[in-house]
């Protein structure tokens, strides 16, 4: 099986990821749960999977990284922080079901910065257009998990801090791969998960957090353990419960692998891949890819659809075909509504650093064999 469905969970791992939670498992107990050498060892390796994130990151201090489940966890955090019933939110137009239901949930008043795919221009005058006085919080996608659409991030920022709104920024297909600077673009929350981009295991996430942060969850710490209240401080106030620290260790060996290999050279090596994908499915009669003219605009994620055949149906051809890729709205209705494809879906093709040109053009061939009915 041919593994396409990176923008969901990169499924090829290096090997240092699985050593890491074994090791784990036989020599790390709970961290702040008592001072013998197992529970001091999984504060250390905890530790040093925060350090390694702050670096990577650009994150000064440290324990602004706390440890989530996923992503949706983190933006929970984040939303339930800045938002309340009836708030004014600008969100761009490619945002994940993980920010539209805690947003509806709350009842909050969401306003959508839409624009044309991978017209980031068009992308920047909506938000400097909405973001307003009322506004209470801005949240923005780094990068389209439908279409890779690269967004402005860093320009958003900009217009937040002149108008003195907290940004909320999801680089759930980013981290990793696409330059994350905390410092940068000094956001109140960013949120990612541990099993995309950063090549740790499922149910593994951090966020990036402010003096904003509120918790979500309340329980045990291993801090003030006398207080009838969550610690009021980072990061203890939003890690209630005991760690994953399996998943912790995993990632914590992603975060070095993502650091020694370069987050440029992997996003280098998976553009690369999807200039080829696009390029060779675009000479395919009756397929419509949606590629960006502009690979700067475009990570490593590629959607297209096949004429007269349901993604579905395309997906399922595939799947039988050696090629694991993902069809439908991907948690993302909003984006798909954005583009005009709410009603058929797209087929989602997205790649990892250890997917190949090879891998890429047997694909291509295989899409090609379905469009001619073979």
């Amino acid at each position: 099986m041919i593994y396409l469905d990176a923008a969901a969970t990169t499924f090829q791992k290096p090997a240092s990821v699985e050593r890491a939670m074994v090791s784990a498992l036989r020599t790390c107990s709970s961290p702040g749960r008592g001072g013998h050498k197992y529970a001091m060892r999984a504060a250390e390796k905890l530790y040093e999977c925060r350090e390694r994130a702050a670096r990577l990151f650009n994150v000064r201090d440290v324990e602004r990284v706390a440890v989530t489940f996923n992503a949706t966890h983190g933006l929970n955090i984040a939303i339930h922080s800045l938002v309340g019933p009836g708030d004014r939110v600008v969100i761009s137009g490619y945002e994940h079901n993980s920010v539209l239901r805690p947003l509806n949930a709350l009842g909050a008043d969401i306003t959508v910065a839409d624009c044309p795919v991978f017209d980031r221009d068009a992308a920047l005058r909506a938000f400097d257009r909405l973001i307003d006085g009322q506004t209470r919080c801005v949240i923005i996608d780094h990068v389209s998990n439908v279409f890779g659409f690269v967004l402005p991030v860093r320009e958003v920022s900009d217009l937040c801090r002149e108008r003195g709104v907290p940004l909320i920024v999801d680089a759930s297909q980013s981290a990793g791969i696409l330059k994350v600077d905390a410092e940068g673009l000094g956001a109140a929350f960013i949120a990612m998960p541990g099993h995309k981009g950063l090549y740790g295991p499922q149910g593994t996430g951090l966020l990036i957090a402010s003096d904003r942060a509120r918790p979500l969850l309340h329980g045990g710490s291993g801090s003030d353990s006398r207080s009838p209240l969550m610690p009021p401080y980072l990061p203890d106030m939003l890690e209630a419960g005991t760690h994953n620290m399996p998943g912790i260790a995993g990632l914590c060996a992603g975060l070095e692998f993502v650091e020694k290999t370069g987050a440029d050279a992997i996003a280098a090596h998976e553009r690369g891949l999807v200039g080829l994908m696009a390029s060779e499915l675009a000479k395919i009669r009756g397929v419509h890819v949606f590629a960006a003219p502009d690979p700067a605009c475009q990570a490593g994620v590629l959607s297209f659809e096949l004429d007269a055949m349901s993604c579905e149906e395309v997906g399922e051809r595939l799947d039988k075909a050696g090629f694991a890729v993902r069809a439908g709205l991907h948690c993302s209705p909003l984006a798909h509504k954005t583009v005009g494809t709410i009603n058929r879906g797209t087929v989602r093709a997205s790649v990892s650093a250890f997917n190949t040109r090879e891998e890429i053009a047997a694909f291509a061939g295989a899409v090609e064999h379905i469009a001619r009915g073979r």
